[in-house]
């Protein structure tokens, strides 16, 4: 099960695991050249370069690797993917969302918005944005420096060629914003976002197309390895535990005899 993870000067690191459909890697040599063990490889190994106990799960693998045995040894979900969001199978989003809202953090990175889990997890069609491949600079600027994600980080860096997202980007208002990406063609993109769901924490970041070698990037790396503290449960994960409700608002009745008096009508004129 997930283990309180507090202080990193006085705790053990989260446990991360890192999901990838693991496609282009696969079918395209210029991805290939660039991630030789997999985008989840490269990811996998400078979180464990600083010190994170790391697994790496993937569509094809049975339950796409994340099986409940699994995710009891993951304290944050990374999740990229791409060509084969409707390949994940219902049962495995709908594991995944438990996990999330009883605690696990969750990652998801470029163009895993339109994944099911974050579609899930934001409650909208997520996947309406602008894009264009055109390995355009990106300038991502810290506009909540203050933010743990944020932490060792200056004003802004630049990522030589990226993908360009732009507006609107279909996602309900963030949490908090904290990085705001700028492109060569003038476009901007609300490029690192938070929100929290039942007790667990989520940190959309957009850089990362596979055709550029983005997750080799010391910034970006930095920045995901900020994430991973950051969205860290607080407390055991307990799923199937930690259910979302509503208490029902209370019946006019119940208002009547508490002294309140329902009144309704309709506007049909300016006031």
């Amino acid at each position: 099960m997930g283990r309180n993870v507090q202080e990193e000067d006085t705790m053990s690191l989260p446990r991360v695991t890192v999901w990838n459909e693991f496609i282009h890697e696969t079918e395209h040599e210029s991805v290939r050249a660039i991630y030789p063990e997999g985008i989840h490889g490269c990811i996998r190994n400078f979180l464990k370069a600083a010190g994170h106990d790391v697994q790496t799960a993937t569509l094809i693998q049975p339950e796409h690797g994340l099986s409940d045995e699994v995710l009891d040894k993951t304290d944050v979900l990374i999740w990229w993917g791409h060509v084969a969001h409707h390949k994940v199978e219902d049962e495995i989003v709908e594991r995944v969302w438990r996990r999330v809202v009883a605690g696990m953090g969750l990652i998801v990175l470029h163009s895993g918005h339109a994944s099911k889990i974050f579609r899930k997890v934001c409650g909208t069609p997520t996947g309406f944005l602008r894009w264009r491949e055109a390995g355009e600079s990106e300038v991502v600027w810290v506009v909540e420096p203050s933010h743990p994600i944020a932490k060792g980080l200056g004003p802004n860096f630049v990522i030589p060629h990226e993908e360009m997202y732009g507006e609107r980007f279909n996602i309900p208002a963030p949490d908090e914003l904290v990085f705001l990406g700028w492109f060569e063609g003038g476009e901007v993109f609300r490029s690192g976002c938070t929100w929290r769901r039942g007790r667990g924490k989520i940190f959309y970041f957009q850089p990362g197309h596979e055709t550029f070698p983005i997750y080799h990037q010391a910034e970006i790396q930095q920045v995901i390895k900020n994430a991973v503290l950051w969205a860290a449960p607080q407390d055991e994960i307990k799923p199937g535990t930690e259910e979302v409700s509503f208490t029902p608002a209370p019946p006019v009745m119940a208002l009547r005899n508490t002294g309140f008096q329902a009144v309704e009508g309709l506007h049909d004129k300016a006031e």
